[in-house]
């Protein structure tokens, strides 16, 4: 727990590998509660990828009196809302703006483990894994991966927020991870 609260300080100051930490050690839960809130598992994923882009881009307003499990369950329920609201108006989902100076925290040049572990196996290995990923996924790991994009230039090109890009590029390589792992064992 304290490992946590720590991970949530680095975040304030924009550090990345705390954003990653903070993402796997809450997913499971989020995705869960949201599952159980839509019974939609694609719903489920799309509002908690929202929440975690949405925590990560107001994480300096976080009250760490408070539990940060609490606070990421309010935001997933707000956005559920929002996005029945809009259902129900029938009009589209808005998503969140991002400040400029967010990309900052882009520059953290060291490759993830996940990235590590990707790049190092076979290609062809990899593109099988990859074809087995929701579409959403497979187009931003080639964006980023095989095109060179960078956040920014993701973001513009699906016309989605940075935070959001950043959300689903981590699950994305976690999934893809997961699966390399899994070839293996």
């Amino acid at each position: 727990m304290k490992d946590l609260q720590f991970a949530i300080k680095r975040a304030k100051n924009q550090e990345q590998k705390a954003f990653n930490e903070i993402f796997n050690s809450y997913w499971g839960y989020l995705y869960n509660f949201q599952l159980k809130r839509t019974t939609n598992k694609e719903l489920a994923e799309e509002i908690s990828i929202m929440a975690f882009a949405r925590a990560f881009d107001k994480i300096e307003t976080f009250d760490s009196s408070y539990d940060f499990k609490t606070w990421l369950s309010a935001i997933s329920k707000n956005i559920q809302i929002d996005l029945i609201r809009k259902k129900n108006k029938k009009s589209s989902i808005k998503t969140i703006s991002i400040d400029d100076d967010y990309e900052a925290s882009n520059k953290n040049t060291h490759p993830s483990p996940e990235e590590i572990l990707i790049t190092n196996q076979s290609i062809e290995t990899l593109l099988s894994n990859i074809k087995t990923l929701k579409q959403d996924y497979r187009k931003i790991l080639k964006l980023r991966f095989f095109e060179d994009l960078s956040y920014k230039e993701i973001s513009k090109k699906l016309d989605q927020p940075i935070n959001t890009i950043k959300v689903k590029l981590l699950r994305a390589k976690n999934l893809l991870t997961e699966k390399t792992q899994k070839d293996i064992e």
